[in-house]
């Protein structure tokens, strides 16, 4: 069993930045950030293997947000710069625990879950 805390979000404006946190209780394979916007479903932000440091992007956060990670601490971490309102979400952190849990990219395919931060950019 693997617990994953979170911590970081809030509210900023347009333009601002923010950092996110998840630190796990053990070694994982894989993790990831997912957002979920109210009435929307959790889609994937970002992921990163913790051995080799590959990373996985969305589309719509790439260039702006970089995901990283520190072995040492088991924690990886989500730097969001350039934040606009679409941004607007629950972040949730997550892990995969070996290879072959399949796609970084589908939430299913995820073995444990943070608890959620909220992420709130005005306009």
């Amino acid at each position: 069993q693997v617990q994953l805390v979170q911590s970081g979000g809030g509210l900023v404006q347009a333009g601002d930045s923010l950092r996110l946190s998840c630190a796990a209780s053990g070694r994982t394979f894989l993790m990831g950030w997912f957002r979920q916007a109210p009435g929307k479903e959790r889609d994937f932000v970002a992921a990163i293997t913790l051995s080799s440091g590959y990373t996985y992007y969305a589309d719509s956060v790439k260039g702006r947000f970089t995901i990283s990670r520190d072995n040492a601490k088991n924690t990886v971490y989500l730097q969001m710069n350039s934040l606009n309102p679409e941004d607007t979400a629950v972040y949730y952190c997550a892990a995969q625990m070996t290879s072959y849990s399949g796609s970084a990219y589908y939430r299913g395919n995820y073995d444990y879950w943070g608890q959620g931060t909220q992420v709130t950019v005005s306009s």
